[in-house]
């Protein structure tokens, strides 16, 4: 799991995608590639950016959700809790944050 996690935080469009939802969660897939574009002037393609977001998908950061013809993708944090556990309070019971 932490694998997937680090594959995935070390692309910064990744790391950009994730600041985006940090800073407003449930966006469409649209909406992420608008503030890519005007806010970090990254002109990738719809595509590109759906590609990012299946990898954070399967590393856990990100979740999707269906609301009639739109689809909602949603910042996860328990894998990057999972992490700082491990590593900053090694003495705490696992899965505990």
């Amino acid at each position: 799991m932490p694998d997937d996690v680090f594959k995935a935080l070390a692309d910064p469009t990744r790391r950009k995608i994730l600041d985006e939802l940090t800073e407003r969660n449930g966006q469409t897939l649209f909406e992420i590639c608008a503030r890519l574009t005007t806010k970090h002037g990254l002109g990738s393609s719809r595509q590109a950016i759906s590609q990012h977001l299946a990898v954070l998908e399967a590393a856990g950061l990100v979740r999707t959700r269906r609301q009639g013809r739109y689809k909602f993708h949603d910042l996860t944090t328990e894998p990057l809790e999972r992490i700082v556990t491990r590593w900053l309070k090694p003495d705490a019971p696992e899965g505990a944050p």
